[in-house]
């Protein structure tokens, strides 16, 4: 039976070896390290994951970031990922238990709406990522425009048609 767990159970160590485990040592060059650049991620929306056996196998990182607009206004977000599995655990369903409950969470208690670098099609279809109002945001470095998605949460509405750049949190 698999069991999620606050990430901060697990220590700095352990989870940088999952994640290096995942993505590979040169993870930190990625533009969703530039986005969230000097921010420690958000412990209510963080999870590891830990296999019937109790071995540490998949987490979910969540990140307080921003959209700085065109027209200055700043508008908060919440960056979801890393989704990181265990390459040798990975189609498991282990980055979908955590999704699930990052948007459980998330509906109930996030006071941003959610955004992530992903696969339009996946995140879409099973938790309503969408790149439709994302058209206008930039990033910090190189990304697929239509993997730049976004999710609104009740209560917080990501507003239509923002143009502007992502950057860490002030």
């Amino acid at each position: 039976m698999t069991t999620l767990f606050p990430l901060h159970s697990q220590s700095e160590p352990a989870i940088d070896a999952l994640l290096d485990a995942a993505f590979g040592t040169d993870r930190h060059g990625r533009t969703a390290y530039a986005i969230r650049t000097g921010m420690r991620w958000l412990p209510e929306f963080s999870y590891a994951l830990a296999d019937g056996a109790g071995a540490f196998v998949g987490l979910l990182q969540s990140w307080p970031v921003a959209l700085v607009g065109d027209d200055g206004v700043v508008t908060p977000l919440i960056m979801v990922g890393p989704v990181a599995v265990l390459p040798a655990r990975q189609g498991e369903g282990f980055g979908k238990l955590l999704m699930d409950r990052l948007i459980t969470d998330a509906d109930t208690s996030a006071d941003a709406p959610l955004m992530m670098i992903g696969d339009p099609e996946y995140y879409g279809r099973f938790w309503g990522f969408s790149a439709d109002l994302t058209k206008g945001w930039r990033a910090p470095g190189q990304v697929e425009q239509r993997r730049l998605l976004a999710r609104s949460v009740p209560g917080s509405a990501l507003p239509a048609l923002l143009s502007g750049v992502l950057g860490p949190r002030k």
